[in-house]
């Protein structure tokens, strides 16, 4: 059965969810103070009894908030002090549907770059990367799950394969700022089989656009992507909207 839009709203953790908020307690508690290294992926498995991906999402969600930074080839630490105020979340952004809508806007003017880029160098591996990435995607949906984890790692696997960090830093920091609405909007999505069917035909246009390597096509696919997410929004039914100001009233509970 598809879940009541209301049943979206903060106050359902996800596993995610859970292993996230548990990381940044010990981080603001001192257990794990600034610049300590993060256990390995396999090892927070298995102290918080959640698969890797969950761990991965969780972990990304941190980065995403600045309480997190990745160090190549050395692991994941916990931010500096000074890094992570720099980055903090302010739940007051998201005080409307309009400012909503304006995250995606700055979102469609940056990804219509990245998935540029990553199409201009793509090889075998980072296509496989990218194909996977969108088939957790539709698996997740297709197990009536609502796919946010799962829709923002898809685009952070093509602002990987751009090969600019500082690409896939900035899409996960504007991801604090989307992930609960997209939790109500992929939800009016799922009940509206013209709107699921629209997603996943952008998805698969900008997949078809990167791996194949065509710049111009893939910035095309993306902006055509994130343009239709926000006319989406803005054509979602009475109960969505209904769902998503009860959202945004509540900025206390955007705070993961």
């Amino acid at each position: 059965m598809r879940p009541d839009l209301l049943e979206l709203l903060p106050g359902h953790p996800t596993l995610t969810d859970q292993v996230a908020a548990q990381l940044l307690s010990r981080i603001e508690d001192g257990a794990l103070p600034a610049n300590a290294r993060l256990p390995t992926e396999t090892q927070m498995s298995a102290q918080f009894g959640v698969s890797r991906t969950v761990v991965r999402e969780a972990v990304s969600r941190l980065k995403s908030m600045g309480r997190l930074i990745s160090r190549q080839g050395s692991g994941v630490f916990v931010a500096p002090l000074n890094s992570a105020r720099a980055l903090a979340f302010d739940p007051s952004v998201l005080g409307s549907m309009d400012a909503v809508l304006q995250v995606v806007e700055v979102r469609r003017v940056l990804e219509g770059e990245v998935c540029a880029l990553a199409a201009e160098r793509m090889d075998a591996q980072k296509a496989g990367h990218i194909k996977q990435a969108l088939d957790r995607l539709n698996q997740a949906v297709a197990q009536g799950h609502d796919g946010v984890e799962e829709d923002l790692a898809f685009h952070r696997s093509i602002a990987r394969a751009a090969d600019n960090p500082h690409f896939e830093h900035l899409l996960g920091f504007l991801e604090q700022y989307q992930r609960d609405a997209m939790r109500v909007t992929r939800a009016n999505e799922s009940m509206h089989q013209a709107f699921l069917s629209a997603v996943n035909r952008e998805h698969q246009a900008m997949v078809v656009a990167i791996t194949q390597g065509d710049r111009a096509a893939a910035r095309r696919a993306a902006v055509r992507h994130m343009a239709n997410a926000a006319k989406r929004i803005e054509q979602a039914d009475p109960k969505t909207q209904r769902a998503l100001r009860q959202l945004l009233a509540r900025p206390e509970a955007l705070r993961h």
